[in-house]
């Protein structure tokens, strides 16, 4: 574990509350193009310095998601390992998940934080107790590729999973076989499960998104905007909203609620890139839903203020695309995980 000066990028007024870079053996600080001597900054977290690199990854880094108490970082890689970090002090990698045959693409805490859920495209999902580190339930029914998974928040133990074969399984953790299958016409590359446990979402190829009834396994609503691959999807903390990320280059929110517009799209946030890599990118929420993130192939984490959809953080220090941004729940802190098999930790003067 180290910690690094992350380079500015100059110019711009969405770059302009840029995180605070701690640089090595020295106690400079740089704030966007201001120096100022570390005492006089004002810190907004309890990180050990503004900025944390977390190395220790051979490969590139594609899902993270801190835990509920927000003390530890889980991460999933190209190296096939899912990693646990210690979120304060050193940063210190305690834990290596081993068990995958093939990239980890999605991981989720279930929301007790006992539990890890991981997706592969080996096939499978699993799951792994994150107390003493084991894999405790192999989830294989998938034919193809398993791209994405998501847990219910609330209620018993369930999860959704999407996968190339065209087909979202809906699992109960106390089940051996799934519970209920959907199937689709396309590949499926991103799945969410609604609060009240009777809906399920999912996007992919087709370029909509379909949400689910599950007392009756049919499509009850289509969202149509996107124009490209739907790679990422979250659930508002509130459970009202759907933010989606996609290969059209925009960021959409969508309104859940039953009586809201024909018209469920009621913001697009754009800037962040896709290219021919073709990376599922992720998205995210804050805790108090006022910004939303979104990784970028153009190796920049975008951060958007959700009520007048401006660019508020463009920041950059990866060498790779970067597949996820994420925010602590707890603290004005994010996270990013890129193809370049580093993570950032960093406070926002939010």
């Amino acid at each position: 574990m180290v910690n690094e000066k992350r380079p500015h990028s100059p110019g711009g007024a969405a770059e302009r509350g840029a995180l605070v870079v701690k640089r090595q053996k020295t106690d400079e600080i740089v704030v966007g193009k201001q120096q100022k001597t570390g005492p006089n900054v004002k810190r907004t977290s309890s990180l050990h310095a503004p900025i944390m690199l977390l190395t220790g990854h051979d490969g590139g880094v594609f899902s993270m998601r801190f835990n509920p108490d927000g003390d530890v970082l889980a991460s999933g890689s190209h190296d096939k390992t899912i990693h646990l970090w210690r979120v304060y002090g050193e940063c210190e990698n305690f834990a290596v998940l081993s068990g995958h045959k093939n990239v980890i693409l999605d991981l989720h805490w279930t929301t007790d934080g006992e539990k890890i859920l991981s997706a592969s495209p080996d096939k499978t999902i699993r799951a792994w107790d994150a107390e003493v580190g084991v894999q405790v339930k192999k989830m294989r029914e998938h034919e193809s590729f398993v791209n994405t998974c998501c847990p219910l928040r609330k209620g018993p133990p369930l999860l959704v999973s999407g996968s190339d074969d065209c087909k979202a399984k809906v699992w109960d953790l106390r089940v051996k076989r799934s519970i209920q299958t959907l199937n689709e016409h396309y590949q499926v590359t991103s799945v969410a499960f609604a609060d009240a446990g009777d809906r399920i979402y999912t996007g992919g190829i087709e370029n909509v998104v379909k949400a689910w009834d599950l007392r009756k396994s049919q499509v009850a609503m289509t969202l149509t905007g996107h124009t490209d691959t739907i790679t990422s999807m979250r659930l508002s903390p509130d459970g009202s909203h759907l933010l989606t990320n996609s290969m059209d280059n925009t960021l959409r929110m969508w309104d859940l609620r039953p009586y809201a517009p024909a018209n469920r799209c009621t913001k697009v946030f754009v800037g962040h890139q896709h290219n021919i890599e073709k990376n599922l990118l992720h998205c995210d929420w804050s805790p108090d839903s006022k910004a939303v993130s979104a990784g970028s192939a153009d190796r920049m984490v975008y951060i958007w203020d959700v009520h007048t959809r401006r660019l508020t953080y463009k920041l950059p220090g990866h060498s790779g695309s970067v597949n996820e941004v994420i925010f602590h729940p707890k603290e004005p802190i994010v996270a990013s995980g890129a193809s370049d098999k580093k993570i950032y930790l960093g406070e926002l003067s939010m």
